[in-house]
């Protein structure tokens, strides 16, 4: 089977996302002695794991098209205030994941 133009982009696409990623992910380690960050951009990096996270449950909680209003999945959102009270009280992230999980589970279930 031989591989189409579309195939080989496809595939260089992977490898200069993959190249990149090595690069940049492994640039920190290799040079991170002899470039120490400034202390501003330490402390704005304390804030990028909640800026993703944020990113992503936000969209899943209220998803929206470009025609569309915000609209609400109810079930989700019970679950993800279920997995945040869960987390405030236990301070354990696999219990917010099991919780999560399982409250949105019972809501597929029996609603």
């Amino acid at each position: 089977m031989a591989l189409t133009q579309y195939d080989w982009y496809i595939l260089g696409v992977v490898g200069c996302l993959t190249l990149v990623s090595f690069i940049s992910r492994s640039s920190y380690f290799l040079f991170g002695d002899h470039l120490p960050l400034p202390e501003s951009v330490r402390s704005a990096l304390r804030y990028a794991p909640v800026a993703a996270l944020t990113a992503i449950i936000v969209p899943e909680i209220f998803p929206w098209s470009a025609h569309d209003a915000p609209s609400l999945d109810l079930n989700k959102l019970i679950a993800a205030a279920v997995a945040i009270l869960v987390y405030l009280r236990t301070q354990s992230t696999v219990l917010l994941m099991i919780a999560g999980i399982a409250i949105y589970a019972l809501g597929k279930v029996f609603f």
